[in-house]
């Protein structure tokens, strides 16, 4: 009989942006929970999966079967009629861990209806007809840029001389959402030298004319130190995006088309089950994807520095207070929150859906079915639905769940 509670193994991706060999939390973590995994000390580490979907995908720690697979063959005892008749039998969050050492790509990610044209036209790139809408949880300090700046902020850039030549047909007065679309364009589209004569006037500008924004000229020779001084991605991510420095505990949420690129940290992040991405900055030019296409997708959400910011809330299925929920605005998924300290103990309530969990520090033992099962830092599990948890906690312990219901 297949077993509602599922310890996993799962596996890591190298994209040049991720921390190095045991720099990285994902890879560490990782390490943990995967005996076949062994850390190379002169490889970046950028992702842990501990999903379904097929790029890398989870697998059963004891059998070695594929948790699709298994999904797919216990579908209502594991899913649920709620979630499958929703979404079906593929589970429909992809949760993961980042470990950043530098900007990832200048990327939106596309909504359904692009998502469902992309695949047509090039399913090998585009390998799946969904959207994805995500969100980061900062387990360290994050930084991240996400969405755009208020357009008088960015309004007061443009007046600089080094940014003149982006300027809309419209004037900078009347800044508006289509007029901004207009100057990331002209950004995205600008020679390699005219990037580079931008940034080398930008830094050079002093910083009472930046004003409360006198922060880029600390970052543009970091970002330059990173992607060299022609990526485009600086001039737009600098000038028109918000910087966002997030302390351990906080999250935010990236809507579909939503353009972001984090910058440092190491983070749990959750999506809608998608692989689809287009990008534009922070990345080789042969790997830029076609700006006219970026920049029709892009959305105006969010445009302040507030809006991204998702509540801590209370959960309705904590009985013991000490789980928190991160509700996005979409359907696919919630992340429950479970922080204990030593000696104390957590009961969640049956969750009507299929959950993965992963303790990212600390350890202890969660009781479930009349089964005690240890958790150590790394731990991964799949629990299916309608199962009660308890957790309990040897030492300081956190405990991140994504769920569908």
């Amino acid at each position: 009989m297949t077993e509602s509670v599922i310890q996993l193994k799962c596996d890591c991706n190298n994209y040049p942006w991720g921390k190095v060999g045991k720099e990285s939390l994902a890879a560490v973590l990782c390490s943990k929970t995967n005996p076949d995994f062994k850390i190379d000390n002169s490889k970046n580490y950028a992702e842990m999966w501990f999903g379904t979907y097929p790029d890398l995908p989870s697998y059963s720690l004891k059998t070695g079967e594929n948790l699709q697979d298994i999904l797919n063959a216990n579908k209502e005892k594991l899913i649920g009629k709620t979630v499958l008749d929703k979404f079906g039998a593929d589970l429909p969050f992809l949760p993961k861990i980042l470990s950043i050492a530098k900007a990832l790509p200048l990327q939106i990610h596309p909504d359904k209806e692009l998502a469902q044209k992309l695949h047509k036209e090039n399913p090998e790139k585009f390998t799946d007809p969904n959207h994805k809408p995500e969100i980061a949880i900062a387990l360290g300090r994050f930084e991240a840029f996400v969405g755009f700046k208020p357009l008088g902020d960015i309004q007061q850039l443009l007046k600089l001389d080094a940014l003149s030549r982006f300027l809309p047909a419209s004037g900078v007065d009347s800044l508006d959402d289509d007029a901004l679309r207009e100057v990331c364009v002209k950004m995205l589209k600008a020679s390699p030298d005219t990037v580079s004569f931008a940034l080398k006037r930008l830094k050079s500008t002093p910083g009472t004319a930046y004003g409360k924004q006198a922060y880029i000229l600390d970052l543009i020779p970091r970002l330059v130190d990173q992607y060299g001084k022609f990526d485009n991605g600086s001039l737009v991510a600098l000038t028109c995006m918000n910087f966002l420095v997030l302390e351990p505990g906080a999250a935010i949420y990236i809507p579909a088309d939503g353009i972001h690129a984090y910058l440092s940290g190491d983070i749990v992040e959750c999506m809608a089950r998608s692989n689809n991405v287009l990008n534009t900055g922070f990345c080789p030019r042969a790997d830029r994807d076609s700006v006219d296409l970026f920049a029709k997708a892009l959305t105006f959400k969010p445009h302040n520095r507030q809006e991204p910011v998702l509540k801590r809330e209370p959960s309705e299925k904590s009985e013991n207070g000490k789980t928190i929920e991160f509700k996005p605005p979409m359907s696919e998924f919630n992340m429950l929150v479970t922080e204990l300290a030593s000696g104390e103990t957590e009961a969640v309530k049956p969750i009507d859906g299929p959950s993965t969990l992963i303790v990212t520090n600390g350890w202890g033992k969660m009781s479930v079915q009349g089964q005690e099962i240890p958790l150590e830092e790394g731990s991964i599990f799949f629990i299916g639905q309608g199962v009660p948890v308890e957790i309990s906690a040897r030492e300081q312990m956190a405990v991140y769940r994504a769920y569908a219901e």
